[in-house]
C-alpha cells in the first residue's frame, strides 16, 4: 500500500500561530516552484489531485497539512523561488518557511524536491542551511529524471552525491520521475523510516510504562 494512500486534507496555514497542535510526527515536502513537488506528492499517494498541480509556478502559497492517520502528517510547504511573487509575500513565505523548518518539534524530516536539470540552486542551498542545523534528516528527490537518458541521470546523481558528501552530509538523494513512476519504493522507504519512529507522546507513554 502506498505510504500516503490514506492521506486526507486537514488544514491550510498561513501563520505560525495556526499550526496544528499535536504531538505526532510530520514529514515536510519543500521545493523550488515548478520543480515537481505536487506531482511527487500525488505519485507517492497514488492519487491524481491530493496536492494541487498547476502550470502556474508559485501556486502553493500556504502550508498545507494532510493527515495520514496514527498521528502522522504530510506537510506541503509553499514553493519558493517564483520571481513574480510580490516582495512582501515572498518575505512572508521566507519567514514562515525558515521558522517552521528550524523550530517545529514535530517535524521529523524534510523531503526536498530538485529538478534534475537544475539542482542545488542558491534557494535550495538556503533551505538546506535553514534546516540542517536541526540535525534532522533530508531526503532529496531529483525529479523529472525522465528528461535525461539513463547515462545522463546516473551522471547527475553521481555529481549530486559528491556535492552532498562535501557540504551536506546529513542528506540522502535519489532519482525520481512522476511520469515514469520511478523511485517510488526508495522514497517510501526513506520517509517511512522517519514516520516509524516514536512520536513525543509515544515516547512519554513508553517511558511511563518502563517506570511502572
Amino acid at each position: 500500500m502506498p505510504l500516503f494512500q490514506n492521506a486526507t486534507f486537514l488544514v491550510t496555514v498561513n501563520h505560525l500561530r495556526d499550526l496544528p497542535p499535536h504531538t505526532g510526527l510530520e514529514v515536510a515536502f519543500a521545493g523550488r516552484s515548478n520543480a515537481g513537488k505536487s506531482s511527487a506528492i500525488n505519485t507517492l499517494a497514488n492519487r491524481n489531485r491530493l496536492a494541487y498541480v498547476s502550470k502556474t509556478p508559485g501556486r502553493t502559497q500556504h502550508i498545507n497539512y494532510f493527515t495520514l492517520g496514527n498521528d502522522r502528517y504530510l506537510v506541503d510547504l509553499p514553493g519558493y523561488g517564483y520571481a513574480k511573487v510580490p516582495p512582501t509575500i515572498r518575505q512572508h513565505w521566507e519567514k514562515l518557511l525558515s521558522t517552521y523548518l528550524q523550530v517545529r518539534p514535530q517535524l521529523c524530516g524534510l523531503v526536498m524536491i530538485m529538478d534534475i536539470r537544475h539542482p542545488f540552486t542558491p534557494l535550495d542551498q538556503k533551505m538546506l542551511e535553514w534546516f540542517l542545523p536541526t540535525g534532522k534528516p533530508v531526503h532529496i528527490l531529483m525529479t523529472k529524471s525522465d528528461k535525461f537518458s539513463r547515462q545522463e541521470s546516473s551522471k547527475a546523481l553521481f555529481e549530486a552525491k559528491a556535492v552532498l558528501a562535501k557540504s551536506y552530509p546529513n542528506c540522502t538523494i535519489q532519482l525520481f520521475s512522476s511520469l515514469k513512476r520511478l523511485g517510488i519504493e526508495e522514497a517510501e522507504n526513506a520517509i517511512n523510516s522517519w514516520l516509524s519512529k516514536p512520536s513525543l507522546s509515544e515516547s512519554v507513554a513508553a517511558e511511563q510504562e518502563n517506570k511502572e
